[in-house]
């Protein structure tokens, strides 16, 4: 049998009741079963697979942490990436597992586990990128460029800090309309690396730019540091959660899932030697 399943109706409604009555617990969590986790059906950060289980750098480290912690099962939503945190404050499920970066804004509404992955920026583009882009800034030196971005994903605040308008900007659900609006409506689409990666493979009419150059904010590049998130309220499962967390990332096992998913060593180690507290006050 396979240790995920996706939430069903009746699921989520049982569990409501807990949740309302206060803080979840990992004792509530392991008395009634099963965890409630949310992903955004972003390959390769979080996503499910065609026979209902779920996958990519979030899920599968989620799986291994809460085997480690004794909890049974774990029912996925999926849910857009806009509202991951409005649906995890409104207790629609327990946590995220969708490798949200930790950011300053981010950390005013919820509380993050230690970063669990680490990587930089990209741009999807039209075959031969006839726009000549290398960077972000470069977007906002021609007014007459759009690019598109998924709906509360934090590359439209790197976009910003470099002088694109809100004018040149389209926003889209998820970044797996990203093929067909550029190629039709947008120049290019902002999203991590390994978003862009995962969208170009195997695509005729579209490409990574490469290389890429990461945008720089405040005097240096951005990189972003994803989390799993929880209710700050819910503290001692955000606790329980990340002390197994960090003792994870110690392991080969945890190596091979990120690497997997293509992380570089270099992206692996870079996640494991920055502080949340450090990410949620902007240093």
């Amino acid at each position: 049998m396979p240790f995920l399943k996706i939430a069903g109706l009746s699921a989520i409604a049982l569990a409501a009741g807990l949740s309302a009555a206060g803080a979840t617990t990992l004792k509530d969590v392991k008395d009634q079963g099963y965890i409630r986790v949310a992903t955004a059906n972003e390959v390769p950060y979080s996503y499910m697979k065609d026979d209902g289980t779920s996958a990519g750098i979030g899920p599968d480290v989620a799986n291994a942490v809460l085997k480690k912690l004794g909890v049974a099962e774990a029912n996925w939503s999926v849910t857009p990436f806009g509202t991951l945190i409005p649906g995890l404050k409104a207790k629609r499920f327990d946590f995220v597992a969708a490798e949200q970066n930790i950011s300053p804004e981010r950390c005013k509404q919820v509380s993050f586990t230690e970063p669990n992955s680490s990587y930089g920026e990209g741009l999807l583009v039209k075959k031969g990128n006839p726009k000549k882009l290398t960077t972000y800034a470069d977007i906002a030196k021609d007014p007459s460029l759009k690019v598109a971005v998924v709906s509360g994903a934090n590359n439209i605040d790197f976009l910003r800090a470099v002088g694109v308008k809100d004018s040149q900007v389209i926003f889209i659900t998820a970044n797996a309309d990203a093929l067909a609006t550029v190629q039709s409506r947008a120049d290019a689409y902002a999203a991590t690396e390994l978003t862009v990666a995962s969208l170009a493979k195997g695509q005729a009419n579209v490409e990574q730019v490469a290389p890429f150059t990461d945008p720089v904010v405040n005097g240096k590049p951005v990189r972003n540091f994803g989390g799993f998130a929880f209710r700050p309220e819910d503290k001692e499962l955000r606790d329980a959660f990340n002390a197994a967390l960090v003792e994870f990332r110690k392991s080969d096992d945890y190596k091979k899932i990120l690497g997997t998913y293509g992380l570089s060593d270099a992206s692996i180690k870079a996640a494991a030697e920055r502080k949340v507290e450090d990410l949620c006050a902007g240093k």
